[in-house]
């Protein structure tokens, strides 16, 4: 892969990221766009960095709400007090578990999936699309993610590792779907994923299952900060356009996305 691939990718994984267009189905068009080669292992190895480096964009970006979490999270274990703070970190626990069993179950298969399966990333942006249709028409409402919905919330997030459903846009009109308000869905979708993503890097470096013979550091290095940096823009932009404007325009966009590529492919 050249470096400019690498950095074409990398801004289209921060752009992308943060919109309810799946980042891992543009990442897989871009690569069959771009002619990439890379075999599956290390194609989603250079998605997994991709995605490290947007979260580390979204705790730049919710530093104070990361840090308040933190900081009310100390004081109610030392205080052995049940507050928001704790309330809040138990529910993004509880998001996690559904992941973790299913990243845990089928990750070889998952693998499998990143390799410039076009058809399959179009038919999973055409679901994105009525996920978000779906969404758009339920009410608007100002109610709290429970514990219960986190979980739901969960499975939506490990359903979404199938490259082409997107986490947000899965994630986010699960929560609507629910009943739970858009600013606060938007919120705890952007930040359950980062102890998730921070998790599978842990996981995969201590178990030894990055390649590091066959991975060239230097298109990983660059896909990281084009990432990060076009994630950081994205990040204080793109979610008040989350927030404000209608999924439908996402679910239009997915569709046309979507039928473009399994035309692509079949062609």
């Amino acid at each position: 892969m050249e470096i400019l691939d690498a950095v074409i990718l990398g801004i289209i994984q921060g752009l992308t990221e943060f919109l309810p267009v799946s980042s891992s189905g543009h990442l897989e068009l871009g690569k069959a766009i771009l002619g990439s080669t890379i075999i599956p292992e290390e194609s989603l190895l250079f998605t997994v960095v991709l995605h490290f480096a947007t979260a580390l964009s979204t705790i730049v970006v919710f530093r104070k709400d990361i840090l308040e979490i933190l900081t009310g999270l100390y004081k109610g274990i030392t205080t052995l007090t049940w507050n928001e703070e704790s309330k809040f970190s138990a529910k993004i626990i509880v998001s996690m578990i559904p992941a973790v069993i299913i990243g845990y179950k089928y990750e070889r298969v998952f693998e499998q999936l990143f390799g410039n399966n076009i058809l399959l990333v179009g038919s999973m942006l055409i679901v994105t699309a009525v996920l978000l249709i779906l969404a758009d028409r339920s009410k608007k409402t100002h109610k709290k993610v429970s514990l219960k919905d986190a979980f739901i919330i969960g499975i939506a997030q490990g359903i979404a590792m199938l490259p082409g459903i997107s986490r947000s846009g899965a994630t986010i009109s699960t929560s609507v779907l629910l009943g739970i308000d858009k600013s606060k869905a938007a919120r705890f979708s952007f930040l359950m994923v980062v102890p998730l993503i921070f998790g599978k890097i842990a996981k995969d470096v201590l178990l030894g299952e990055i390649d590091y013979n066959s991975t060239n550091f230097t298109f990983l290095s660059a896909g990281f900060i084009a990432a990060f940096i076009s994630g950081l823009f994205a990040c204080t932009w793109m979610i008040t356009l989350v927030k404000q404007s209608k999924l439908t325009y996402f679910a239009i966009y997915c569709l046309v996305v979507g039928i473009t590529a399994i035309i692509w492919s079949l062609l």
